[in-house]
This record gives C-alpha cells, sequence and structure tokens, in this order.
C-alpha cells in the first residue's frame, strides 16, 4: 500500500495543494485553518453535530441541551506573565463551553509531558490547574498522562474537554447574527498575545503587558441575566477578533461594520504591536469575549457587562448589515474604510 496521498479523493484540495505539508499557519486560526477544516477534517468526520463549528458543539440528550468542547493547549513558554499553561487549559475550556450559553460543570485533561521537565514545574502547573477550575465552579472528572521521549515534547502539552448544560430558552450560535444586531466586546484587545511575545522577545514597557486569562462563565451567566435573547457570542483567541467575526460573518451571511477608535486597547499592547508589525484585532485574547445583540438589548448587555470584574472595559464596537454579506468593514481613526479580512496564517505561534 502507498504512502502518498491522493489529493484528488479531498473535497476541494486546491487550497491546500500549495502547502504539501502542515504548516504553523495551518494552527494560527485564519483562512489556513478553515481550509484544513473545511477540505480535509470536515469530509471525514462530518455530521450535523460538528457541522455546527462553534466554540463547542451543543447536542440535545434526554435530559436536555448539553454543550461539549475539546481543545489543545501548546503555549510557549509555559509560564509568562499573569499565568501559566494549566490554568490557560482550565480557563479556555470553560470559556468554549460558556460562548453556548452553557453552565460548565465538567472537565477532563490530558498531559503529555517530555521526559526531563522538572516536577516542581509540573505541580505549578497542576496546582495553578485546580485552583482555575475550583474558581470556575467545574470539577475535573477523568484524565490521562503519557510521557515522550527528550526532545519531543516541549515540556508539556494539555488537552482539555469539558461538557456543560445549556438552560432552556437559551439559543446561541453563529449562525444567529441578524442585520441590525449590534457587536459588544467585554474589554481590552491583545493582552494574552502581547504578553507571551514581550517574554518571547525580551520587551519591556513602562506598564507590564499581563494576560487576560480568565474564566467567563460567570460574566456571561450575568449576561444572559440581562439580555436573554443574546444571539452569538465567542472568545476571540486564535486570530483575534478579526478571525471570530469573520466567521460569524460567514456562517449568518450578514455584513459588520466596525468602528476602530471604540475598540479598546492597552497603550502597552498598542505599542508592542507597533514595534512588532502587527494588528491588534488579529491577536489572540484569552479572557475577552464578543457579544452580538438585538439593539434593542444592548445598553442593558453592556450594562451587564460593565458591572462584572471582567467588563469593566465594555464597548459597543460596531453592527450587523444586510449590506456585503460575509464581509468585516472597520472606520479608521481617520474615518476611512478597511477591510478587515481574516489572516491567511499564523502572526503569533504557540500562543494557547
Amino acid at each position: 500500500m502507498s504512502n502518498e496521498l491522493n489529493f484528488e479523493g479531498w473535497s476541494c484540495p486546491l487550497p491546500l495543494r500549495d502547502h504539501p505539508t502542515v504548516i504553523l499557519g495551518h494552527g494560527g486560526g485564519g483562512q489556513l485553518s478553515a481550509e484544513l477544516i473545511k477540505h480535509l477534517f470536515l469530509p471525514a468526520f462530518g455530521n450535523p453535530a460538528l457541522d455546527q463549528l462553534g466554540d463547542s458543539t451543543v447536542l440535545q440528550l434526554a435530559g436536555g441541551r448539553v454543550a461539549v468542547s475539546t481543545d489543545s493547549f501548546v503555549v510557549r513558554p509555559l509560564f509568562f506573565p499573569g499565568g501559566n499553561i494549566g490554568e490557560l487549559a482550565v480557563n479556555g475550556t470553560v470559556n468554549d463551553l460558556a460562548m453556548s450559553g452553557a453552565r460548565p460543570l465538567y472537565l477532563t485533561a490530558g498531559f503529555i509531558i517530555e521526559e526531563g521537565l522538572p516536577l516542581a514545574q509540573l505541580g505549578v502547573i497542576v496546582e495553578s490547574m485546580a485552583a482555575a477550575a475550583r474558581s470556575a465552579g467545574v470539577q475535573l472528572v477523568a484524565g490521562d498522562t503519557k510521557v515522550v521521549d527528550r526532545g519531543h515534547g516541549d515540556g508539556v502539552f494539555i488537552n482539555t474537554a469539558g461538557l456543560g448544560l445549556i438552560p432552556a430558552g437559551v439559543e446561541i450560535g453563529p449562525r444567529r447574527a441578524r442585520p441590525g444586531d449590534v457587536i459588544l466586546l467585554s474589554g481590552t484587545l491583545g493582552d494574552h498575545g502581547m504578553a507571551i511575545m514581550s517574554v518571547r522577545e525580551g520587551l519591556q514597557f513602562e506598564t507590564a503587558i499581563v494576560s487576560d486569562t480568565a474564566a467567563l462563565n460567570g460574566l456571561v451567566q450575568d449576561l444572559l441575566q440581562a439580555a436573554p435573547d443574546v444571539h452569538v457570542l465567542r472568545d476571540p483567541t486564535r486570530g483575534g477578533l478579526a478571525a471570530s467575526l469573520n466567521e460569524i460573518a460567514a456562517a449568518s451571511g450578514v455584513g459588520m461594520a466596525l468602528e476602530e477608535r471604540l475598540i479598546p486597547v492597552e497603550p502597552a499592547v498598542q505599542s508592542a504591536c507597533e514595534l512588532l508589525g502587527l494588528d491588534p484585532l488579529y491577536v489572540a485574547n484569552e479572557g475577552k469575549l464578543v457579544a452580538i445583540v438585538p439593539a434593542e438589548q444592548a445598553e442593558a448587555a453592556l450594562a451587564a457587562l460593565r458591572a462584572h470584574p471582567l467588563g469593566r472595559r465594555a464597548a459597543r464596537i460596531g453592527r450587523v448589515m444586510a449590506e456585503h454579506p460575509g464581509l468585516v468593514t472597520t472606520r479608521t481613526g481617520i474615518g476611512g474604510t478597511r477591510v478587515v479580512d481574516m489572516a491567511i496564517g499564523e502572526q503569533l505561534p504557540r500562543i494557547c
């Protein structure tokens, strides 16, 4: 049997022909990631549940609806300003469940550990995971541990899965954005990605850049109490706000118009982005959410976000429209308009 893969058997091989091997960009949350999913994974595994393509999948069971999610964490370095890979793994999976409006309940964790990792470091990571789980109100109920040869694991990788219950009446998904909806952002962009890069590049600023990693399930519950008809929630991790909004616009068949001057960015993060030639709209976040809500509930939703400690910098940043479906634009600070496209590949590899 030949080991050569027949591209002609794939759903639409052309976008993948230019990259016959996997590159870092395939994991970056941009166009290359989307092509890999669309043309390789979905044809192989596609089913109505998987085709939802949300942060978590909503399943109808006999006792009600549950949200299920899985994620893997390969961040480098393992420890960064504001957190480490352990709490990041818990918070990231809790947030994926919360973006369906679910109440996260249970997690699993798989550890791929490199031979030679100091046990003291592993202990700190595990204790951080336990503290994050307690803070989020979830339990780790199953796990697995594997050890790989020295030089083949970069310290430790963590895979998590999560399960949560969705309350009756909550209908949130990437296909529910409607013209006239308002786009809200819960806080400043780019904190996590720039915290990672500041360590990697040895950058120093007058104000330290700290990761925003946090569990957002409490913030989501407060939001839903104030605005029960939230249409879409998304935590803009890999690919940043730009990728999240492009995915939602494509899924819902709508256009989106942002106001750049209304999007909050910390001065130190803005400076770091300018130094590295990056756009904060494309930088990953681990403790922020974007909410798309009906116009009549926008003020109540914004007030609820700002009343929560994790949403004090929440802002109304744009609107959903029928024009230019599938396209995201922003009005710049000088009054022009530019397209906010999805990035091709990976600006910042290994940030989650």
